[in-house]
């Protein structure tokens, strides 16, 4: 089932986040010339030479350093380096061996796994001899590359997929759905924590600091009940006026704004001690303009001073301030303590089946015939509007084509009633519904 694992380590800034993207061929990684842009693991597929397995950029392991954040990313790597079938210690060519490649280099021997040395930059052939002094650390022929100008990648991954295990039967299973799942929120309202407990394991980086997490982090994992999900563990969401056109955070907004697109459920945080922001109303309604399922998980749920009726009364309000998603479930918990964080992936599986619902065109009918008996279909100048039938034209989200004599007869409050009387009728708990509009004339109409 599982692909194997490929991680691109080193010291910061040696281009190992270029390299990630362009053999992934997508703009995963942040790539900017600051040391230390890219702080936890991201994954992503790759395959080559009929071998399909994971890459993993990691950020910059600086030996020496005490910063907390760099020990953090430190950390990481070294949970990269244990899960790794194969590791790429990447290097920069046009700074030469320095001390810290050489404690870097130390660091990998202990692991055992296979390694590649990998010597990045070497953009132009008089830089070729370079290559040669790296043979000092004494792990194996130097790869030249230069991730940048794509020269050598090829060679790079060949010697990949020579180093990799065994291929296995049950190495892929594609034909089985990997449910995508976005945690999304404002910064600071512990996504990261949310992750951490979810997966059981560190992870994600977890810091007080306010935009600790700039990218998009992928992991897949299998639960108890047999389902894969791949959970995706966003930067946080500012407001536009605070961030700067071209700063790293812009980035990392777009990547929380393309997770949301790209996920089947998204599960959107609030801190309980500052109930729905105005921040999180445009989160919301990115999710739902998107037609994604949500679940609202109120998060830090323990700080809260609580009496009788706290609960429900901060439900009854979270749905009141998003309105034009009441179809939404609520759940309460604490990621730091693990309170009632065991009850999001039921309720995120109950929110996926809701959205991948399909509904029989003859109980379709049957149940808008109820609908139009129950409350008559609006008229206009003396012309009432006609649904002469339904049905439902696609999932995720259920989406419904209705066709009518007019389109303008059908008011905005009439079509809400139709929603909620479906929902009554078929759930649709989590999940955005769609109607689609057709004109269908009919003799002496």
């Amino acid at each position: 089932m599982a692909r194997p694992l490929v991680a691109i380590v080193g010291r910061p800034n040696v281009g190992k986040s270029t390299f990630f993207n362009k053999v992934t061929g997508k703009r995963i990684s942040i790539v900017e010339d600051t040391p230390g842009v890219t702080r936890d693991r991201i994954y992503a597929d790759v395959e080559w030479m009929d071998r399909k397995f994971t890459v993993i950029d990691t950020g910059g392991i600086d030996p020496r350093s005490d910063d907390v954040l760099l020990s953090q990313m430190r950390h990481q790597a070294e949970i990269a380096m244990d899960t790794a079938d194969v590791i790429c210690f990447f290097v920069d060519g046009r700074d030469g061996l320095t001390d810290d490649d050489r404690d870097v280099a130390n660091l990998l021997r202990k692991t055992n796994k296979p390694l590649l040395l990998v010597v990045n930059k070497l953009d132009h052939i008089s830089l070729s001899d370079n290559l040669y002094e790296f043979y000092e650390l004494g792990i194996g022929d130097p790869i030249g590359i230069s991730a940048i100008n794509m020269l050598g990648l090829g060679d790079l991954l060949e010697e990949i997929c020579k180093a990799l295990p065994p291929k296995t039967e049950d190495e892929e299973d594609d034909g089985e759905h990997v449910l995508q799942l976005a945690i999304v929120g404002r910064p600071n309202v512990g996504k990261s924590s949310l992750t951490n407990k979810i997966l059981g394991q560190e992870r994600v980086m977890v810091s007080d600091i306010a935009g600790t997490t700039r990218d998009a982090i992928d992991t897949t994992f299998t639960a108890h009940n047999g389902t894969q999900y791949n959970v995706i563990d966003t930067a946080g969401i500012r407001r536009k006026s605070t961030i700067e056109d071209e700063s790293l955070e812009r980035y990392s907004v777009l990547r929380s704004i393309a997770a949301i697109r790209r996920c089947d459920v998204a599960l959107m945080l609030i801190d309980a001690n500052d109930g729905v922001t105005e921040q999180d109303t445009k989160i919301a309604g990115l999710i739902h303009e998107e037609g994604k399922g949500c679940v609202i998980v109120v998060n830090k749920w323990d700080t809260l001073e609580k009496e009788t009726g706290t609960l429900e009364q901060f439900r009854k309000q979270v749905l009141e301030d998003l309105k034009f998603m009441d179809y939404t479930p609520v759940l309460f918990i604490s990621a730091k303590t693990g309170q009632r964080v065991h009850t999001v992936l039921d309720m995120v599986d109950q929110v996926w089946a809701q959205c991948c619902k399909r509904i029989p065109t003859g109980v379709l009918n049957d149940v808008l015939s109820d609908a139009t008996a129950s409350l008559q279909p609006p008229a206009t100048n003396g012309r009432r509007l006609r649904i002469y039938y339904c049905t439902q034209a696609s999932t995720c989200p259920p989406t419904f084509i209705f066709f009518v004599n007019d389109e303008q007869l059908m008011h905005f409050a009439y079509q809400r009633y139709l929603e909620n009387f479906f929902r009554k009728t078929f759930d649709f708990t989590g999940t955005p519904i769609h109607f689609i509009l057709r004109e269908k004339k009919k003799e002496n109409d």
